[in-house]
């Protein structure tokens, strides 16, 4: 047996638990037969399972057949994938100026992004919405930014408080950094009307602020072209922006870390020049992205059959997540929970703030091995058929003995 030295690491302290990996561990390792995960943010088929989209596999299949080389790929990435998804994001008209780059998933574009701001925008600072996604604070701060937060969510009407919203970046020095959920918002499943995005739009002319957009759910609110309306709103309006897409959920090619970074700019020129310090970036964060994830979607994108059969795809998930909105309602109210829950079939997207106390979240979890943030957020993606009986029957019980 080796006898170490006094170890260099033994000042180093325990992390704390990621909320929400923390509990999909917890879940893992519950033997309750009748547990159930809402935590995690993945959409499920009605039979509980992340499928792989019948398109993805032939899509697949065809890569294998010609696949030549495993060659290290541009820093930059797939030229294709980013044609691509440049034209899925702003639309095969579109004629601004941007720079779209290859990204580890959705994470490693705002990664990017923010690297690339700091360098450029050192004493800004960011703001993100009030709830936000959980990392987005963490991601920010680990790139050295101060991160606050702005009005966004009323937990009294269950939707948004736009005025506060407005008034608080009214109130920002130009250059402020601002992250906006283009759409499907996470955690609340909450967004800006149309009439409210242009009323932004306004906003950020005047003020000169810095709009980052977070893209994960194109395609799970109403469609490709309707969900990327906040996006293309402002890109029209002639102000340049960072939009991080990711295709984890769209193309259900989580563990593929499949993602983009699209830097709309002003002139083919700054363009060119913001693509050069982009790729700086990358190459000292990972260097070149990965291959097969982006081939697929570059290829399903770019065959006019194969994308019909995506977009088919991507509205049989859609059209899941509405009916399970709207059967989760339904069933709560069957059960005899008195409490008006209808604001979850306003919400969008595949995450819902379900309006249920931490005591409410702690109970579930104990008594019924429910697993739920503690935020009271869920996944409406996970739940079917054949667990949301359980979870509401839970809820009933709990809410009476509240």
């Amino acid at each position: 047996m080796i006898t170490m030295q006094a170890s260099t690491f033994a000042q180093i302290e325990l992390a704390p638990p990621d909320p929400i990996i923390g509990l999909t561990e917890a879940f893992n390792n519950d033997a309750n037969p009748k547990k159930v995960s809402l935590a995690a943010g993945v959409y499920q088929d009605g039979a509980g399972k992340v499928p792989i989209l019948k398109v993805v596999r032939e899509a697949q299949e065809q890569l294998l057949e010609k696949e030549e080389t495993k060659n290290y790929m541009p820093i930059d990435g797939i030229p294709a994938f980013n044609q691509q998804v440049q034209a899925l994001l702003l639309g095969l008209d579109s004629t601004a100026r941007a720079v779209t780059v290859q990204a580890l998933g959705g994470t490693g574009a705002l990664k990017v992004g923010a690297d690339f701001l700091k360098r450029f925008f050192s004493s800004s600072q960011v703001w993100i919405s009030d709830p936000s996604w959980e990392n987005h604070r963490q991601l920010f701060e680990a790139a050295g930014f101060t991160v606050n937060s702005y009005p966004y969510y009323d937990p009294e009407t269950h939707g948004l408080d736009f005025t506060s919203m407005l008034n608080t970046l009214k109130s920002l020095p130009p250059s402020s950094i601002v992250l906006l959920h283009a759409c499907c918002h996470n955690p609340t499943g909450v967004d800006p009307s149309r009439e409210e995005w242009t009323r932004l739009v306004d906003i950020f002319q005047t003020g000169g602020l810095i709009p980052f957009f977070d893209l994960a759910y194109q395609g799970f609110d109403e469609g490709i072209d309707a969900d990327a309306f906040a996006v293309r709103a402002f890109v029209e309006a002639g102000i340049p922006c960072l939009i991080a897409q990711s295709f984890s959920k769209s193309f259900a090619l989580y563990r593929e870390r499949v993602g983009a970074l699209t830097i709309v700019t002003a002139s083919e020129e700054e363009a060119k020049r913001v693509r050069s310090q982009i790729k700086r970036i990358i190459r000292t964060n990972y260097s070149s992205p990965a291959s097969h994830g982006a081939h697929l979607v570059a290829s399903v994108l770019a065959d006019p059959a194969m994308r019909a059969r995506w977009e088919g795809e991507l509205a049989e998930m859609r059209e899941r997540i509405l009916q399970m909105r709207k059967l989760f309602v339904r069933r709560l109210r069957e059960k005899g929970v008195e409490r008006d829950f209808s604001f979850i079939e306003r919400q969008r997207g595949m995450f819902s703030y379900s309006g249920l106390s931490r005591e409410t979240v702690d109970r579930l979890r104990s008594q019924y091995s429910i697993y739920i943030v503690g935020s009271g957020r869920i996944c409406v993606a996970s739940l079917n058929e054949k667990n949301i009986d359980y979870l509401c029957e839970a809820i009933a019980d709990v809410e009476e003995r509240a």
